[in-house]
Parts: C-alpha cells; sequence; structure tokens
C-alpha cells in the first residue's frame, strides 16, 4: 500500500500548493479545495475500469435469457451445462469475471486514499509527501472549514454539543447517506429490466437500498470531517456519472431504455441502428495474426500469402505442387527496376 499512499498524498499536497497561491495555505477552505480535487482526479483515473464493469454487467443482463434458456435446457448436466455456457460467452463476448475485476482495482485505491486522509486529520503521516513535510499534516489537523476542524469527529464532540463542529459533521452524514440513496434508487429505478426487480435478487437490492445509506448514519459519526468531505465529493461525483451514463447509454429493456429510444427517434435517429452499433463494438475481436510473422496482422475475409518471393520466379508460369494443386502465381503490379546501386549509374553508352 506505500505507493498508494505515497501517490495519494503527492496529489493532495500538490493540490495544496497550488489552491495555496491565491489563498491562505493555513485555511480549511484550502485543504477541502485539495481533497475535492483529489477526489475527483482518482475519480476520472477510474472512468475506463467504471466503463469496463458498466458495459460487462450490460453484456450478462442481455445474454441472461439464453443462460436460463441453457440451464433449462442442461440443469442435470453440469459439466455440459459449464461448457455450453462458456461457448456462449466467446460467442457474445461476454467475460463474467470483468464485472468484479474493476471492482478489486478499485478497493485498494480507495482504502489508501481513506488511510492517508484518516492519519493526517490525526496527526499521523502516511505516505511519501506528507513524511517529508510534517508541518502539512499539523496543518490539515488544525484547518477549518466553517469553524470546524478537518480532524474533528461528531464522536469525539459529542452528539448534544451542538457547536460548529456538530453541524458540519451532521450536514456532511445527511449529504453522504441522501446522495447513496438517490444513486442507488436511481439505478433501481430506471436503469433494471422489469424482471430483475422481482424475486429474491430484488429483495436482496431493496434491502441494500436502506442498508448501506444506514450504515452511513451510523458510522459516520467516527468518521473525521475531512474524510466525509471526500466521501461526500465522491458521492456527488457517482451521481452525476451514472446520471449522464443512464441517460446516454441505458441497460436495454429498462424504463431509461425506453427514455433513450423516444429521444432518439425525435432527433431523427434510429435507435436500433445505434444499439446494433454498440453490441457490434463489443464483440468486436482482434485480428489474427499472419501465418509466419506474429508482428503482422492479416486482414479479415483474406488469406495470408507469403510476401517474400524471388522476383525471379514471380514472373514465371505456376508450378505444379506435389499433390497436382498449382501455386498462385505472383506477380509485381510495376516493373522491376533494378537495384539502386544500378539506377545510380545512369544508361550506358
Amino acid at each position: 500500500m506505500q505507493p498508494i499512499y505515497a501517490a495519494m498524498s503527492g496529489i493532495l499536497v500538490g493540490f495544496h500548493w497550488l489552491y495555496s497561491q491565491v489563498l491562505d495555505s493555513e485555511s480549511g477552505w484550502t485543504w477541502a479545495l485539495a481533497i475535492v480535487s483529489l477526489t475527483v482526479v482518482v475519480r476520472m483515473l477510474m472512468i475506463p475500469l467504471l466503463v469496463k464493469q458498466i458495459n460487462s454487467s450490460r453484456s450478462m443482463q442481455l445474454v441472461a435469457p439464453k443462460t436460463r434458456a441453457l440451464q433449462e435446457k442442461y440443469g442435470s448436466d453440469r459439466n455440459k451445462l459449464a461448457e455450453e455456457m462458456q461457448k456462449l460467452y466467446r460467442e457474445e463476448g461476454v467475460n463474467p469475471a470483468a464485472s468484479c475485476l474493476p471492482l478489486l482495482i478499485q478497493m485498494p485505491i480507495f482504502l489508501g486514499l481513506l488511510y492517508v486522509l484518516n492519519g493526517a486529520a490525526h496527526g499521523q503521516p502516511k505516505g511519501y509527501f506528507f513524511e517529508q513535510n510534517p508541518a502539512l499534516v499539523t496543518s490539515l489537523q488544525h484547518a477549518r472549514v466553517f469553524g470546524a476542524e478537518i480532524s474533528a469527529t461528531l464522536s469525539n464532540n459529542g452528539l448534544t454539543n451542538f457547536n460548529s463542529t456538530f453541524f458540519v459533521a451532521v450536514f456532511l452524514i445527511i449529504g453522504m447517506t441522501v446522495t447513496l440513496f438517490i444513486t442507488q434508487l436511481q439505478m433501481t429505478r430506471k436503469n433494471m429490466p422489469p424482471e430483475a426487480l422481482t424475486g429474491p435478487m430484488a429483495q436482496q437490492q431493496k434491502m441494500m437500498l436502506y442498508l448501506f445509506p444506514a450504515i452511513y448514519l451510523f458510522t459516520g459519526v467516527n468518521f473525521p470531517i475531512g474524510v466525509m468531505i471526500y466521501w461526500f465529493a465522491s458521492n456527488l461525483w457517482t451521481l452525476g456519472q451514472q446520471h449522464i451514463l443512464i441517460h446516454n447509454n441505458p441497460t436495454p429493456g429498462t424504463p431509461a431504455f425506453i427514455d433513450w429510444q423516444d429521444r432518439m427517434r425525435a432527433r431523427g435517429k434510429d435507435p436500433d441502428a445505434i444499439l446494433a452499433e454498440r453490441r457490434a463494438k463489443m464483440r468486436k475481436t482482434k485480428a489474427s495474426p499472419v501465418a509466419g510473422d506474429p508482428t503482422k496482422v492479416a486482414r479479415q475475409g483474406t488469406t495470408a500469402t507469403n510476401t517474400n518471393v524471388d522476383p525471379a520466379s514471380a514472373d514465371s508460369d505456376a508450378s505444379e505442387s506435389g499433390d497436382g494443386s498449382s501455386k498462385q502465381r505472383v506477380r509485381r503490379q510495376q516493373p522491376t527496376k533494378g537495384s539502386r546501386a544500378t539506377r545510380k549509374q545512369g544508361p550506358r553508352s
């Protein structure tokens, strides 16, 4: 985790220096802006992982009817079912593990960011740039936003002590909870097919809809205000990012998809053609390498040919191979001009 600590501390210290050019370096707003900027940078770097995760989840939803049909057909034969499922995934270009891998990659980054902020808020430097600049840790620890120290927690302040720390912490906890709830509600109500809203899975979705925000309510009292600024900014980013994705590229068969189709038709575009083009891009496979030369790639629909042909034999008639089949005649499209040295000598007298 040390490389992650170093990267997070470096970005945070860098933004603090940038904002210190126009603001007071000891101000809590300077550190708050640095924390928000750090959150934006981290989330922007994770956009490719998010897109990959969404595309993988969407592909799994699209092939769900086919997977259910295979389960009904080969339910009693697990080996045959696994074989047919793998075949289906290859044909559709679907990787079930792709939806989980981005989450696993994101976790160390998020944890590293939280540990750096939490450590700085408690006067414990984490990361190379904070370790080399202990004064910055002290500055962050005692910086104030609306009169509340960034390192303060609601539990240490007391739930009955109605001061600036109480109001800032309560505002951030409520903000974190509301943004997370709206994000999950937006996903379940607009971007999930009707069949996914029934059965045991739907019940789990409803539990998560209320459970995760409730966790914020109970655990937020132990988070330093600096960490809650990060969480609040991250939730706002997720909410806006998800709205854009659902608005422009919704999952087929969902209410958001129906709205998207209506918008495309109103603009004079064919939604089916757009969807087919997107699916074609997702299924696009890499061209196979040319035989004998892995550095070259054969064009689709053509066969690889040997480019190292003897010029003397290129203009000769096709010869018969051992099995009686004739070899393809290869001719140069332009006349042979001889070697470079011969051309330099010029015409002979």
